[in-house]
């Protein structure tokens, strides 16, 4: 068996620092990467919280917080911190309210290339595996946009967790000890882990219209929450074969589908037999299965979400959430009004590239209805969407959109073809007055009849 280099094993112990003394190493006015998702630098975040007061203007980023960072939390004030997220979770959502974290709008694709081409990074602290034998640090569950910015960072902290599993990767999923500055052995606490949503009252309606439109050997992007589930359950199910993952976020269902024998990759152009992905959300049970799996290849964000990549595979169905769509068939996934709950991510990324597969389907699924905060029933199919709303996928993108009441296609449609198509998706109760809006915005004509 071979064993870890001594002059290896040297170099850790050089480079070997406290969680306070990797601290000490920012400065007022640095750029600071934080590890992505799960990957939260646990002990080198409280140490640099412990110290904030003595700095000023440090910009503290990452890709979707899944935790508050300790420095946030002891400037209330914003006094000495400024926190910017990629992409917002539950705690950037909750710390965006009280004007303490900003979004950075981004196609997802494109976030290495602005990293590269725009951005100065003074400090990286990543949490990573244990250092293999052969001197590499495995980036485990978020590859993303990691490489890029320690390919920018002027210091390299990795904080090591002996819980991030080794996932192997089409590329950049490591980083050798040569490349970085500093290390830190962490707290070794557990990974935030994010349970599968249950489905909610229209998801099985909603999954069976989908369901429909997914053939043997398809390609798929699921995304998180109880819809995407509900999906893969169904698919469990089915006697559909031979699918194949290629997906932004790889999550519980994808080890469900695998386990039942659905998923083989046969048919994919690229990544042939492989679930290819960037970063991975879920349980223990994901992160055990990812855990030296070469079935899954962990690659970066401009590769599994550039649209010319997700193209070259076959019949993919891209399958995205939305928070309302208008009758112009603007959709509108990462704000409520002028309230940012999450980010433009991945989706534009899949609806173009899918749309470009042979045979590919880019699906923009949501609930008919909502309850408002005053309990009263309002419809997500609107005339037009609230003001201060965020346009995620422009209608000259929209290609599928699917609700509990049946799933149409937009691609080729005029305005008042598209608007016919999503009313006749609408909730029953909202209809009429959606056809009188229509009307009042020249966008329909009387004398057409839903179907």
């Amino acid at each position: 068996m071979q064993r870890t280099p001594q002059r290896l094993l040297d170099e850790y112990k050089r480079k070997l620092l406290t969680p306070a003394e990797a601290a000490s190493k920012i400065k007022s006015g640095d750029r600071v990467f934080y590890g992505e998702f799960a990957l939260f630098p646990e002990a080198v975040d409280e140490a640099l919280g412990n110290r904030i007061q003595e700095l000023e203007r440090v910009d503290i980023r990452s890709v979707c917080f899944t935790r508050v960072p300790r420095p946030v939390e002891m400037d209330p004030e914003r006094r000495h911190v400024i926190m910017n997220d990629w992409h917002f979770g539950k705690a950037s959502r909750k710390l965006h309210e009280r004007n303490l974290c900003n979004y950075i709008p981004i196609s997802y694709h494109q976030g290495p290339r602005i990293t590269r081409k725009y951005l100065d990074i003074d400090a990286s602290i990543i949490t990573t595996a244990p250092m293999d034998k052969n001197g590499y640090f495995n980036f485990g569950l978020a590859n993303s946009v990691t490489g890029a910015h320690l390919s920018k960072s002027k210091k390299i902290i990795v904080e090591v967790n002996k819980n991030v599993p080794y996932c192997p990767g089409g590329n950049f999923e490591s980083v050798h000890i040569s490349g970085i500055d500093h290390i830190v052995e962490g707290k070794n606490g557990p990974l935030v882990e994010v349970p599968p949503a249950p489905p909610g009252g229209v998801d099985f309606q909603i999954a069976g219209h989908i369901m429909k439109e997914i053939e043997d050997g398809a390609t798929l992007q699921l995304g998180i929450g109880g819809l995407p589930n509900t999906i893969g359950r169904l698919i469990a199910e089915s006697d559909l074969k031979d699918l194949g993952i290629h997906t932004e976020m790889l999550v519980d269902s994808c080890v469900d589908l695998y386990n039942t024998g659905r998923i083989t990759g046969r048919f994919k152009a690229v990544d042939r037999y492989k679930m290819a992905y960037t970063f991975a959300l879920g349980t223990r049970k994901l992160y055990d299965f990812l855990h030296l799996n070469p079935t899954c290849a962990s690659y970066p964000v401009n590769y599994v979400n550039d649209p010319r990549v997700i193209a070259f595979q076959p019949k993919m169905v891209a399958i995205n959430n939305a928070v309302e769509i208008d009758l112009f068939s603007q959709v509108c996934s990462e704000s409520a009004g002028t309230r940012q709950i999450s980010g433009t991510g991945g989706q534009l990324d899949f609806i173009l590239g899918a749309f470009q597969s042979k045979g590919g389907k880019g699906i923009i699924s949501l609930s008919s209805t909502f309850r408002d905060g005053n309990g009263g029933v309002r419809s997500r199919i609107v005339p037009t969407l609230q003001p201060g709303s965020i346009v995620t996928v422009p209608r000259s993108i929209v290609q599928y959109v699917a609700t509990e009441y049946g799933i149409v296609q937009l691609k080729g449609c005029s305005t008042w073809e598209r608007a016919e198509r999503l009313i006749s998706i609408a909730h029953p109760a909202f209809r009429d007055d959606l056809i009188r809006k229509a009307d009042e915005m020249k966008i329909w004509v009387r004398s057409n009849k839903i179907s």
